[in-house]
């Protein structure tokens, strides 16, 4: 089971790399455009409402690997004083703590969605409805969800993480 976490976050945060590459694209062509505005060109339209949407989606999507691998930061200035039962009661502690957040997270989130849905809220310039953001959020804050519990259950000794090999073929 724990290659299919690891892949589906894998995966996903492949999807929110591209999705920020393509942000970058339409960055750079919007900036274009409005540089060359005297040849008739111009800025893309609601460029910032995609790139504010984009952007929120690619962190959903970036988070859940990020964390499997233990990218997060560490203070290892006070990590390495602390003994191992204490390096251990706090790496319980922060993923019990980091679950409950992301489950909060996506269930307001949720909520966010169905109250955005609700009140037919749109954007400024390209008149999208703002509950898409919210929706398209929803499965990899769902992903999210799922490598934060796993990761939990590979601290408490539950379940196995996959082996270095395997998560080293995996692209990190």
């Amino acid at each position: 089971m724990a290659g299919w976490v690891y892949l589906l976050c894998r995966w996903t945060a492949r999807f929110g790399a591209a999705v920020m590459i393509a942000l970058a694209l339409l960055s750079v062509a919007s900036i274009i455009g409005r540089a060359l505005s005297g040849l008739g060109l111009g800025p893309i339209p609601g460029d910032f409402e995609l790139v504010e949407t984009g952007t929120a989606l690619a962190v959903f999507c970036s988070l859940p690997w990020c964390y499997l691998m233990r990218g997060h930061a560490v203070v290892d200035l006070f990590w390495h004083g602390f003994s191992p039962a204490m390096q251990r009661t706090l790496e319980l502690g922060s993923g019990l703590l980091m679950l409950l957040v992301w489950l909060l997270l996506t269930w307001r989130l949720g909520i966010g969605m169905l109250d955005y849905r609700a009140s037919g809220e749109v954007g400024f310039i390209l008149q999208m409805p703002t509950w898409w953001g919210y929706a398209a959020a929803l499965p990899p804050a769902a992903i999210g969800c799922l490598a934060y519990a796993w990761r939990l259950f590979e601290s408490l000794g539950l379940v196995d993480p996959p082996k270095l090999e395997s998560t080293q073929a995996m692209g990190h």
